[in-house]
């Protein structure tokens, strides 16, 4: 979806300040806070055995909230990333990027294994495929 809509383009980061950066800092934000907030507060641990109903009823709503924060961090705290933010295939790519760290968390039940992921994807789309210039340069 990334590439069909010109969204994604290999573009890779080559300054080892902003390789540096960009690892180092994604793994608190949006790693380590965004996965907390919308993984660990927002859903039901999978030690407390939910019912398949609560884990969606959880599930879409800290799914639904996940995906709105973007463009409202966009309006409020980084107003010059309010373009990628709201841009419509940005936010599908955010959805699956929380769907995935959604079933991660309840295969696991650990905080980590979604912040491995997360941080992982957004580095990869940050310093290879455009992310750093739509974000800082755009």
């Amino acid at each position: 979806m990334g590439l069909k809509f010109d969204f994604l383009q290999l573009k890779v980061e080559t300054a080892w300040e902003t390789v540096v950066s960009v690892i180092a800092m994604t793994v608190l934000i949006p790693g380590l806070l965004k996965e907390t907030v919308f993984r660990v507060l927002l859903l039901p641990h999978p030690a407390e055995n939910p019912s398949l109903g609560v884990q969606l009823l959880w599930g879409l709503g800290s799914l639904a909230i996940f995906i709105i924060s973007h463009p409202l961090n966009g309006l409020t705290f980084y107003r010059a990333r309010l373009k990628t933010f709201t841009n419509p295939v940005f936010l599908s790519l955010a959805g699956l990027v929380g769907l995935v760290c959604t079933i991660a968390y309840w295969q696991s039940g650990l905080i980590w294994t979604p912040i491995a992921i997360h941080w992982l994807i957004v580095v990869i789309w940050l310093l290879g495929l455009g992310g750093y210039e739509k974000l800082y340069h755009s």
